[in-house]
């Protein structure tokens, strides 16, 4: 593993934590959760993709 992907990691274990407090203060359902989790994994691949470009 390298340091880039273990980084990625705990960003999105701290993104983790930070989205259920914010869900719960928003009341966010699951459709609206489920949303910000695909659009944060699609902007933390295209981050480790900059790597590589």
């Amino acid at each position: 593993m390298d340091g880039g992907l273990i980084l990625l990691v705990f960003l999105a274990l701290l993104f983790a934590w930070g989205l259920n407090r914010v869900r719960r203060a928003l009341r966010l359902g699951p459709v609206g959760y489920a949303g910000v989790v695909i659009v944060f994994v699609i902007v933390m691949l295209l981050i480790y993709g900059q790597q590589y470009a």
